[in-house]
């Protein structure tokens, strides 16, 4: 590389932090004029609003712990179980799925509360509700959506990556010391066998066996219908309401109407954790710095390609 070069790129790279450094002070002194958020003070008696927004999984996306937060949701249906002045769960949700062990943790949860309390569980749905957030409503005894939403895509996903054919082109060299023949299966640098795919396929097979008796008991449907519907594709609002995927096409505020109708008492939403000013000032210089396009797929790799077992919308 010759000296023009050279200058050339360290004249581009003082641009970029210069322009970074610009952007990260005006976010700082936007984010921390913000006054904090308010919770709206909690009526004698009331529904609680539950999100399920974003990929659900345990711990956070993010270092400003945004989107759904699984310990935490947890903890506070236990909470409400024991609440005297709750009515009701209200799950407002935005999700395109996500693991298949939380999707169930979370389900069961929420079938524990009804079984404990008798209060209802009403389920609305924004844009998307796929997969694993399809699965988690199916404890409500009631489920809403949006006209212009998304939902079902009723099925399991695994998926990994393989990376041998980059490798070789990289000089990389994959060293797997394993305790038997199927110990290393799903690495990224190995070929699948059929017997790796034979095994996950089974692991696949079993996850959705246990979805589609989820979805055929909380609609009241046969386990025949259930799997003519549920092959794995996305079903808008009105297609939903034909085959009993949901009860009604409405709008938020509507819902939210008849949860009050039916419970006799008023929403009451409390923020399952606030992120600190700190928090969202990372946040949001992680989302301005620029990078690599290797730490780009290797973040896609993460996120899409887990190897783990998903009740999660193919992205």
């Amino acid at each position: 590389m010759n000296s023009r070069n050279i200058k050339r790129n360290i004249l581009i790279s003082a641009a970029s932090i210069t322009v970074c450094i610009v952007l990260l002070f005006a976010i700082g002194i936007a984010k921390f004029n913000d006054t904090d958020v308010k919770t709206a003070e909690k009526p004698e008696k009331s529904f609680a609003v539950i999100n399920v927004i974003g990929t659900i999984q345990s711990g956070n996306e993010g270092s400003a712990r945004v989107g759904y937060d699984h310990n935490a949701t947890i903890k506070y249906i236990d909470q409400l179980i024991e609440d005297e002045t709750n009515t009701g769960i209200f799950l407002d949700v935005d999700s395109g799925g996500g693991t298949v062990y939380e999707s169930d943790e979370t389900y069961l949860k929420l079938m524990e509360y009804k079984e404990k309390t008798g209060r209802p569980i009403h389920a609305y749905f924004n844009g998307t509700a796929c997969s694993g957030a399809y699965y988690i409503s199916c404890a409500a005894d009631y489920i809403s959506q949006n006209r212009n939403g998304w939902t079902g895509s009723i099925g399991v996903i695994i998926s990994t990556t393989n990376l041998s054919g980059l490798y070789e082109k990289l000089g990389i060299q994959e060293v797997l010391i394993v305790s038997g023949g199927n110990k290393g299966m799903g690495s990224a640098g190995s070929e699948m066998t059929d017997e790796h795919i034979a095994i996950y396929q089974s692991l696949v097979d079993e996850a959705y066996d246990q979805f589609v008796g989820i979805v055929a008991q909380g609609r009241n449907l046969t386990e025949e219908r259930t799997r003519e519907i549920a092959d794995g594709r996305v079903y808008s609002a009105l297609q939903a309401k034909e085959i009993d995927l949901i009860d009604e096409v409405q709008s938020y505020e509507d819902a939210v109407a008849y949860m009050e109708e039916v419970t006799g008492s008023e929403k009451y939403y409390k923020p399952l954790y606030t992120p600190t000013k700190w928090e969202k000032l990372m946040a949001d210089i992680e989302a301005v710095m620029p990078k690599s396009d290797m730490q780009m797929a290797a973040e896609i790799a993460a996120k899409s390609h887990s190897g783990v077992p998903m009740y999660m919308v193919a992205e």
